[in-house]
Parts: C-alpha cells; sequence; structure tokens
C-alpha cells in the first residue's frame, strides 16, 4: 500500500500533478489461498479411493494383477456393490452383461468379516454366469 501526499494546491486531490495513479496488484494472499487449497487436496484425494469401507483379508503376494475389470463388492451384512451402486444378487449377472459387453471376468471384494455364506453365492452365481472371479486381497506384511 502507498500513500502519496499533494504538494499544494488541490489540484489532484492526493496525488501529485502528472503522476500515474498507482495500480498494482498483491499476489500474496492468492498464492497463499491457493497453496493451502492445493494440501487439502492432496490430503483429502487418498481418502476417496472407494466410497465403500470394505476392509479385505491380507495374504501373501502371489501375482500382480493390474486389469481394469468390474469390481463387485459385498459389505459386512451381505450387501452387494457394483461399482459402488447397490445391486440385487437376481440382477447381478444381468447387469454385468449389460453394463459391461464382452467382459468375461470380475473383481470380488468382500470385508473379511463377511460369512462364507453370501461370497460363496455371489461365486457361484457368477460361475454359472460364464465369469471368471478374482478375489480382491491386500499384500500383508
Amino acid at each position: 500500500m502507498g500513500i502519496q501526499v499533494s504538494g499544494g494546491g488541490g489540484a489532484g486531490r492526493g496525488r501529485v500533478r502528472g503522476s500515474a495513479p498507482m495500480a498494482e496488484i498483491n499476489i500474496i494472499p492468492l498464492v497463499d489461498v491457493t497453496l493451502v487449497l492445493l494440501i487439502i487436496f492432496m490430503v483429502t484425494a487418498q481418502v476417496m479411493e472407494f466410497g465403500l469401507n470394505i476392509e479385505v483379508p491380507k495374504v501373501s503376494q502371489t501375482r500382480a494383477s493390474a486389469e481394469e475389470l468390474p469390481v463387485i463388492s459385498i459389505t459386512k451384512t451381505g450387501e452387494l456393490y457394483l461399482l459402488d451402486k447397490p445391486v440385487k444378487l437376481v440382477d447381478l449377472a444381468d447387469e454385468l452383461k449389460k453394463r459391461f459387453a464382452g467382459q468375461k471376468a470380475v473383481y470380488v471384494r468382500a470385508d473379511k468379516g463377511t460369512t462364507w455364506q453370501p461370497i460363496a453365492t455371489v461365486i457361484a452365481r457368477l460361475g454359472a454366469a460364464q465369469f471368471e472371479v478374482r478375489m480382491v486381497t491386500q499384500v500383508g506384511s
């Protein structure tokens, strides 16, 4: 910020005759806010991996797989989700064929607290519909 005092006479009211008005923009607060927002987005981006809180079992690593396949999630209570959207067991195979035409394999992600019955039912239903089932696990230490 700058203040200029007039040298005399009333001409110019606060400005020296012939000088241009100050037209500087202070961008330091803009940069500060931008950096704070960037840090907030970087921290929260890790949290937004999946909308469902499913803790998969830990196993030793056998091989890495990086294919992009549809993901079927099973919660602790046995609820089914196809890409984070609820789906009924009877509609599961039809939804997969309709939304992912030509896909022959799917990932099944089940919470480690889920009882075996819903998992076995989903695997059997997918096997009957000619889908290859790949289970999602965590690499244990």
